[in-house]
């Protein structure tokens, strides 16, 4: 069933209201990050909605593009591709002008050995790209890390919640809003701040890393008991889609989905695929970095595979000996240390 095409292909394949979005959206688009995680198959998705669209606009996906199979992907598919280092001004102010920015950039791992190139990606890119596109409507990318840790019974943070952030890592985060949040006071830009919780792509992801962890016998720590999760193609979705949901002042949006998942669960279903029984260590905490995506599917509906349904194509995927990224998340990581 699973090779690199078809996931792909799914990861990619616009849904009939997106189509219907990209029919009344003026301009053209332009991904910033556009060779992460996410990136590839979000920029193909933009490029086929536009195709059925009929509408005629620009997809620009920008990045360094260290991936050569992502560069392969955009350029089979139409996307345009501008080389660019987005911490240098110059190349920031040679961008061309677009009406709509998808701002994914962004810094994670590594922030604990080297703390000032997060801050540098993750908010003074983020004030180089707001003066530089002014009072565009952004969609920006963002974390439900930028929120505290919660009960588990609470049923995870809704965008009414003050934010929390455990890390610097975190606190970056929020400063990317806060810069966007300003543009959009100061500059008149329309911004929808995109709080994601770990998408599942199969190549990456939590359900990725319990699967690793079971097949090399290694313990899985229960510090963080829980997460929430969402299939890709779905939080593509949502983040093209988003563009109609931009505002000024800035609105945030909650993308994960709506399952609170325990991680011994999820592990012990991986685990029967594989024929191996997880191995667990760690008390287990009574609080998780969750979310609350009730705004979200009131306004996108629910995802279209559920977590149970996930964990059955992830561990499909490894069994069949698919392609991984070998990115973890580090969902167990409860002080913010990355």
């Amino acid at each position: 069933m699973w090779n690199e095409a078809y996931l792909d292909d799914l990861l990619s394949t616009p849904s009939p209201a997106l189509i219907a979005d990209f029919e009344k959206l003026d301009g053209d688009i332009l991904i910033l990050g556009a060779g992460g995680k996410v990136g590839p198959s979000l920029c193909v998705m933009a490029q086929r909605a536009v195709r059925a669209s009929g509408r005629s606009r620009r997809v620009i996906a920008v990045s360094r593009f260290s991936d050569p199979q992502a560069v392969t992907l955009l350029k089979e598919n139409g996307v345009e591709l501008i080389c660019a280092d987005l911490t240098d001004p110059a190349q920031i102010a040679a961008l061309p002008r677009a009406e709509n920015i998808l701002f994914m950039a962004g810094r994670k791992f590594g922030t604990g050995e080297n703390a000032g190139a997060t801050w540098m990606m993750n908010t003074a890119v983020p004030a180089m790209t707001a003066a530089h596109f002014g009072a565009a409507r952004y969609v920006v990318f963002s974390t439900g890390n930028i929120y505290p840790f919660t009960p588990l019974n609470r049923g995870g943070s809704t965008e009414q919640d003050q934010p929390g952030p455990v890390g610097e890592y975190a606190m970056s985060c929020l400063g990317r809003e806060r810069i966007f949040q300003d543009a959009a006071l100061r500059l008149g830009a329309k911004v929808l701040l995109y709080r994601l919780n770990y998408a599942v792509d199969l190549r990456y992801g939590v359900l990725c890393d319990l699967a690793q962890r079971i097949l090399e016998e290694r313990p899985i720590s229960l510090k963080v008991p829980a997460f929430n999760c969402v299939w890709q193609g779905y939080a593509n979705q949502v983040a093209l889609g988003a563009f109609s949901l931009a505002q000024s002042p800035a609105r945030a949006l909650n993308v994960t989905g709506p399952e609170t998942v325990s991680v011994r669960e999820a592990a012990c279903q991986l685990g029967q695929y594989f024929n191996k029984t997880p191995v667990f260590q760690d008390d287990p905490g009574d609080t998780a970095l969750l979310s609350n995506a009730g705004a979200c599917i009131d306004q996108f509906g629910y995802p279209q595979y559920g977590v149970h349904r996930l964990i059955r194509w992830q561990a499909q995927w490894i069994l069949q000996g698919g392609r991984l990224l070998n990115k973890p998340t580090h969902f167990e990581e409860n002080k913010g240390n990355f």
